[in-house]
C-alpha cells in the first residue's frame, strides 16, 4: 500500500497574526486532522516530530522507503508587506513529474474550499530543501498566509475541511477512491470456507497482499461501495464488507 512522509512545520516562531498559536501549531493540528483521511484510504504514513527540523525530517524520510513526501507550511510576506499577501502555493522540485503531478492536485483540491480560488498556484523551485533533497517525489504546500489575518482566521477555521481536501489529493495521486473515515471498529472475518482476500485496492482484480482466515481479527477504517479498509497484523488493505463483521 501507499506510503507518505508527512511533514508538518516544526517553526513555533512563526506567529499567526490572530495569536492563536504558530505555524508548527496549526500545521500540526491539519496534520492530526488528516491522518484518520489518509486511514480509510489505505494510505501509511509516517510523521515528523515538532522538536524535529526540516533538515533532521529529510533525513529520516531519506532513510526509508516512501512514495511521496508531503511538507505543510503556512506562508509570510517579505518585509515591507507584512500582511498584503493572501494565496496558497504547492511548490515542487522541477525535474520530478510526478512531484508536480502531486502539487497540481493538492492545489486542485484546495482550490474547491479556499475562498480566493485563482489565487492557489503551483511553482517549481530548487531552493527548498523539503522539496530539493527528498528522495520521494515531494510536495510543500504553503496553505495561507499567517500574517495576513483573513488567511490566518480561514487556516484556523478550516482545519478538517484543509485536511479533508489534501486527503482527496493523496488518494487522488495514488488512484485510490476517496473514502470517508468511519469510527474505527473492530471486525471479524466471516467466511465458510477459504480465506478472505485482503488487496491493495478496493476492487476483486486488485492484487492480493494477503488471505485472512476465518475469525481473522481486523480494524476497519472506512468504507467504499462494499469494500472496508481494514488493518490486518501489520498490513493496511481493502476487504469485501459482507464478510467482516463488526
Amino acid at each position: 500500500m501507499p506510503r507518505i512522509y508527512l511533514s508538518p512545520s516544526t517553526q513555533d516562531w512563526n506567529a499567526y497574526v490572530t495569536g492563536s498559536g504558530s505555524e508548527e501549531y496549526n500545521m500540526n493540528l491539519i496534520a492530526d486532522a488528516l491522518e484518520p483521511y489518509l486511514l480509510a484510504n489505505g494510505i501509511r504514513w509516517t510523521r515528523n516530530r515538532p522538536d524535529m527540523t526540516a533538515g533532521s525530517s529529510i533525513r529520516q524520510a531519506n532513510s526509508g522507503s516512501y512514495d511521496l513526501y508531503l511538507a505543510l507550511h503556512s506562508n509570510a510576506a517579505p518585509e515591507g508587506r507584512y500582511g498584503e499577501e493572501r494565496g496558497i502555493i504547492a511548490f515542487y522540485y522541477p525535474t520530478s513529474a510526478n512531484g508536480r503531478r502531486a502539487a497540481e492536485l493538492v492545489a486542485q483540491e484546495l482550490r474547491d474550499i479556499y475562498p480566493l480560488p485563482e489565487k492557489v498556484t503551483t511553482r517549481s523551485t530548487t531552493t527548498l530543501g523539503e522539496v530539493r533533497l527528498s528522495r520521494a517525489p515531494a510536495v510543500l504546500a504553503e496553505i495561507g498566509y499567517h500574517d495576513n489575518y483573513a488567511d490566518a482566521r480561514w487556516v484556523e477555521t478550516h482545519t478538517d475541511a484543509i485536511a479533508q481536501q489534501l486527503g482527496r489529493a493523496v488518494a487522488e495521486y495514488f488512484g485510490l477512491p476517496f473514502a470517508y473515515p468511519m469510527e474505527r471498529r473492530q471486525g471479524e472475518v466471516d467466511v465458510d470456507f477459504g480465506t478472505l482476500n485482503l488487496r491493495t485496492r478496493p476492487e476483486s482484480s486488485a492484487p492480493v497482499i494477503a488471505n485472512m482466515p476465518d475469525g481473522a481479527e481486523v480494524t476497519v477504517y472506512g468504507e467504499w461501495q462494499g469494500w472496508y479498509t481494514v488493518h490486518y497484523g501489520d498490513l493496511i488493505g481493502y476487504a469485501a464488507s459482507a464478510y467482516i463483521d463488526l
